[in-house]
């Protein structure tokens, strides 16, 4: 390896590393370059495949997806001896383990955390994901999701980003990579070189973004050269087409030379290791069959092939590539080394089988649970206030009303008002229920104060972010009778879908839906 990779992974000799290089086969440096897909809420039949693809193919390393933490740590120590090399052991979770496993903490989302004033809580989390994270055996963490919000319809990014503001993106990416990578679990930021601004879902098709160099480098690029100057030790290329810095067509990022090689290695100086996004979504899948795909992959520059689709497949066609001199032994011998400098850096070199006793409770620990309020509190978000109406004072001198949308039943927000004000409480499922919006608008027009709590609204654009034109039309009919404060625990760019919203008096944002923003809400 080139003193500055060695430098890049630490001051360390990377004995290790070198030793574990030397004593490798051509086979077994191919084998380095896969991380596939296991699951802990599998039947043994699944395991029976991954055992096959460890012992067989020498794989490098296992991303996790559904099940939950104690199966998860068994299923690890279960692979591990398996392996001739220790096993980079890998999840997607953005917010937290709870994003793939049960029984874990549900951190924020990260457009939660891009209201937050105080970045040293997003370090602070990053060190608990990362404890988490070694606490079931995992070196490797998929985020920071480190694209900029510039299309608040985005359908796949959208509540995943943390800003429209790329200082804030950078910052807050930093502040996520090193409190994971101070505790040795790699950070990895993606979509390289920017997925914000996209229309199409790349895990069903492959988008397309038309813009310049000049907007790119400007806006795209600048959290990826942030997070770069600070020491990020992997990126995730994504699977869009971007013309201004590749003109083949249907070639993604994520298998252009131009992008991977000359963009982020080259002009942006990385030295880290370069993931692809998973190779069986149709943003890649759909143009390209096995093998060729892993094939175009390597010649990229990428080092990680994730989820590739069949693994004897690729590894056919990439030995195929190195006897035709379409691959040289050369790229693989690179990536290989890196993997294993990564490993050494991890830790991988003195790997211990992991405890399974009292895990579930060691990542459920209480002082977690309050971290993570601290976190929602501080994300908490008052957008209007007319009259300064809120907090409420002289709750003598008003007659209060709730209504909550979208949920047919007294839930966490108006058990919550009870417990500060007398109120009338009214629920409604589904506002498309004329005779009993009619009956709701009549009774309502009796309070003076409304608090309406917005629990249909989804995540993701599709479909409005959940809020129907009825919806609309019913909040429009209780503010001409009485004052509106409305309490919305989901996506904020739902309150686009609003008209008059200036006529609203008090509009609190707590982003996402569970017990505790509910009641906070109530509380705010």
């Amino acid at each position: 390896a080139a003193p500055s990779e060695k430098k890049f992974w630490g001051e360390v000799k990377m004995s290790w590393a070198d030793s574990v290089f030397n004593s490798l086969n051509e086979d077994e440096k191919i084998g380095q370059l896969f991380m596939v897909a296991a699951y802990s809420n599998r039947d043994k039949k699944h395991i029976a495949e991954v055992d096959s693809l460890i012992i067989k193919y020498k794989i490098g390393g296992l991303i996790f997806f559904q099940g939950g933490p104690a199966r998860q740590a068994s299923q690890t120590n279960h692979y591990q001896p398996l392996a001739k090399t220790p096993l980079f052991v890998a999840i997607d979770g953005e917010w937290g383990l709870s994003m793939r496993l049960d029984s874990t903490v549900a951190y924020p989302k990260q457009m939660t955390l891009g209201a937050i004033q105080n970045n040293d809580l997003i370090y602070q989390m990053g060190v608990n994901i990362a404890k988490e994270c070694k606490r079931v055996g995992m070196q490797i963490n998929f985020a920071p999701d480190a694209d900029i919000n510039s299309n608040g319809l985005n359908p796949v990014i959208g509540y995943r980003a943390f800003s429209e503001s790329k200082a804030d993106v950078a910052m807050k990416s930093i502040m996520y990579m090193k409190g994971m990578q101070d505790n040795l679990v790699m950070a990895c930021g993606k979509h390289f070189p920017g997925h914000g601004d996209t229309d199409v879902d790349s895990h069903a098709d492959m988008p397309k973004i038309n813009h310049s160099y000049e907007r790119l480098d400007s806006l795209e690029l600048y959290p990826f050269r942030a997070l770069i100057n600070k020491g990020i030790k992997s990126i995730m290329v994504a699977h869009i087409e971007i013309p201004s810095l590749d003109t083949n067509k249907n070639v993604s990022a994520s298998i252009s030379s131009n992008v991977i090689k000359g963009l982020l290695q080259d002009s942006m100086k990385f030295h880290g290791l370069v993931f692809t996004d998973a190779l069986n979504m149709k943003g890649v899948a759909k143009y390209y069959k096995s093998g060729e795909l892993e094939v175009k992959a390597i010649k990229a520059g990428n080092d990680v092939l994730l989820f590739s689709e069949n693994i004897p497949v690729a590894i056919t066609a990439i030995k195929e590539a190195i006897k035709s001199g379409e691959l040289s032994m050369n790229d693989i011998d690179k990536s290989c080394k890196k993997i294993l400098m990564a490993k050494e850096w991890a830790g991988l070199d003195t790997l211990k089988p992991i405890k399974i006793e009292n895990i579930v409770n060691d990542i459920n620990n209480p002082n977690l649970e309050a971290f993570n309020h601290k976190l929602y509190d501080a994300a908490f978000t008052t957008l209007q206030n007319k009259e300064n109406l809120l907090p409420l004072k002289r709750l003598d001198t008003l007659q209060i009303a709730t209504l909550c949308i979208g949920e047919n039943k007294i839930g966490a927000f108006q058990n919550t008002v009870n417990l500060y004000a007398n109120a009338s409480h009214f629920n409604l499922k589904n506002p498309t229920q004329n005779a009993l919006v009619d009956s709701i608008i009549a009774s309502l027009s009796m309070y003076n104060l409304v608090l309406i709590s917005l629990e249909n609204v989804t995540k993701k654009s599709d479909k409005n972010f959940g809020i129907s034109p009825e919806t609309i039309a019913l909040i429009n009919k209780i503010k001409v009778c009485s004052k509106v404060v409305i309490n919305l625990p989901g996506n904020p760019y739902a309150l686009y879908k609003f008209d008059e919203i200036e006529k609203i008096y008090g509009i609190v944002i707590t982003y996402e839906r569970n017990a505790y923003t509910l009641q906070k809400g109530a509380e705010l």
